[in-house]
C-alpha cells in the first residue's frame, strides 16, 4: 500500500510541476499582472472597479488556446445575463431581503440551461454582486464589473496567443504507443503465465486486464486535448501531424483490448475453476503461450510500415494457425468443441486483423490464408 501511494503521489508531483503546467502558471500570471496594471486606464466609470482585470484575466486562461477563448466568451456571457437579472429587480422592487434571495435562485435555475457553459457560476453570481455590492450605484458597478472582466479576458487571450500553449498531440502520439506496448506486455506476460507449472501461479495478467480498458480512455482524453491545442495555435502551422492516424490508432486498440480482456477473463476463469468456466486442456497451454508471445511481438512494433513488423505480424498469423490445428486435434480426440481453446484462437485471429486494417502489409499469401482458416474452424 505504501508503494502504490508513494506512486500516486509522486505522479500528481510530476502533473502539477511539468512543463505544460508551469508554462500555465507564469502566463496566468503575467497576464493578471498586466491587466491589474491596465485597468486604473480603463475610461469611465469602470476604473473605479480594476480589481474585477485581474479576475478576468484568470478565468481566461486554459492551457488550450480555444478553450480561453471558449471560456472568456463563456464567463463574458454569465455576467452579462446575471447583471440582466439584477436589472430586472432594480427596475421593479429594488433589492430586498426577499427579492435578492429569489433572483439568485432564478438566476441558478437558467444557468441550469447549458447555454453558457462555463460561465454559468456567474450568472446568479453576477446578480448578487450587483444588488449587493452596487447598491445605489448598481448601473455603475454593473458596467464597471463587465467592462473591467472583458479588459481582463482580452489581455488572458492575448497573453495565451502570444506565448502559444505547447502542441499536445506529439505527447498524445507518444501515450498510444505506450498503451500499445502496454497490450504487448500483457500479452506477454499471460504466455509466460502459461508456461509455468499447471495451473500457473503467475495471475498478475488476470487481475491487470480491467486497466487496459481505463488506459484506452485515458489515450483517448489525451487524444482529445492534442486535438483542442491545435485550434487557432500558431504552432500549429509548424507541427504538421496526421491526428486522423492517430484516432485511428485508438479504435484499433480499443478494440484489440476488447479481445485480449475477453481472452484474460475465459482463461483466468478456466484456469481457476471459476463459475461458468469451461475447462481447460492443458495440452493447449504450450501451442497458447507461443501465440500470445509472437501476437503481443506483432503488437509491440508501433510502426507498421517498418519490415520488422511485417515478419513479426507473419510469426504471429503462422503461430495462431498452429495453435488453431492443435485445438482442432484435441477436440476430435476428445469428441468436443467447447472449451476455451476456441475462443482464444478466435481472439488472437481478430487481432491479428485489426493490426492488418490498421495498415500493416500481409506477410504472405499463405500466412494471410492461415490467419483465415483459424477464424473458420470448427473448433
Amino acid at each position: 500500500m505504501p508503494t502504490a501511494l508513494s506512486s500516486h503521489v509522486a505522479g500528481r508531483l510530476r502533473l502539477a510541476f511539468g512543463a505544460p503546467r508551469l508554462l500555465l502558471a507564469l502566463k496566468t500570471a503575467l497576464a493578471v499582472g498586466i491587466a491589474w496594471r491596465l485597468a486604473p486606464y480603463v475610461p469611465g466609470v469602470a476604473d473605479q472597479y480594476p480589481y474585477y482585470a485581474p479576475l478576468g484575466a484568470l478565468v481566461s486562461m486554459y492551457p488550450t488556446l480555444m478553450s480561453s477563448v471558449r471560456t472568456g466568451l463563456q464567463t463574458l456571457l454569465g455576467l452579462a445575463a446575471g447583471i440582466g437579472l439584477a436589472t430586472l429587480v432594480i427596475v421593479t422592487t429594488g433589492p430586498s431581503w426577499w427579492t435578492i434571495p429569489i433572483i439568485v435562485g432564478v438566476g441558478i435555475v437558467v444557468s441550469g440551461t447549458g447555454w453558457f457553459g462555463a460561465g454559468r457560476e456567474y450568472v446568479p453570481m453576477a446578480a448578487l454582486f450587483v444588488l449587493i455590492i452596487g447598491g445605489q450605484d448598481a448601473d455603475d458597478y454593473s458596467l464597471g464589473y463587465l467592462v473591467q472582466m472583458a479588459v481582463g479576458v482580452v489581455v488572458g487571450l492575448v497573453v495565451n496567443l502570444l506565448v502559444a500553449p505547447r502542441i499536445s498531440s506529439v505527447a498524445a502520439g507518444r501515450r498510444i504507443d505506450e498503451l500499445q506496448h502496454q497490450v504487448a506486455a500483457h500479452l506477454h506476460d499471460m504466455g509466460t503465465a502459461l508456461r509455468e507449472t499447471w495451473p500457473p501461479e503467475h495471475e498478475a495478467w488476470a487481475r491487470d486486464a480491467d486497466a487496459l480498458t481505463h488506459t484506452v480512455e485515458s489515450v483517448r482524453d489525451a487524444l482529445a486535448e492534442g486535438d483542442e491545442s491545435r485550434k487557432g495555435n500558431p504552432r500549429a502551422l509548424f507541427n504538421r501531424r496526421d491526428t486522423g492516424a492517430d484516432h485511428r490508432r485508438v479504435e484499433t486498440l480499443d478494440r484489440v483490448v476488447f479481445h485480449v480482456r475477453d481472452l484474460s477473463e475465459a482463461l483466468a476463469d478456466s484456469i481457476w475453476s471459476r463459475p461458468g468456466a469451461m475447462t481447460f486442456d492443458p495440452a493447449l497451454a504450450s501451442p497458447l503461450a507461443d501465440a500470445c508471445d509472437r501476437v503481443g511481438d506483432a503488437l509491440d512494433e508501433t510502426d507498421p510500415t517498418l519490415p520488422r513488423a511485417h515478419r513479426a505480424l507473419g510469426a504471429a498469423a503462422r503461430a495462431v494457425r498452429q495453435l488453431v490445428l492443435v485445438v482442432d486435434e484435441r477436440s476430435e480426440a476428445a469428441h468436443s468443441t467447447l472449451g476455451p481453446g476456441v475462443l482464444s484462437s478466435i481472439h488472437l485471429r481478430r487481432i491479428i486483423m485489426h493490426l492488418r486494417a490498421d495498415g500493416r502489409p500481409a506477410d504472405a499469401a499463405d500466412d494471410e490464408d492461415s490467419v483465415g482458416s483459424a477464424g473458420d474452424s470448427p473448433s
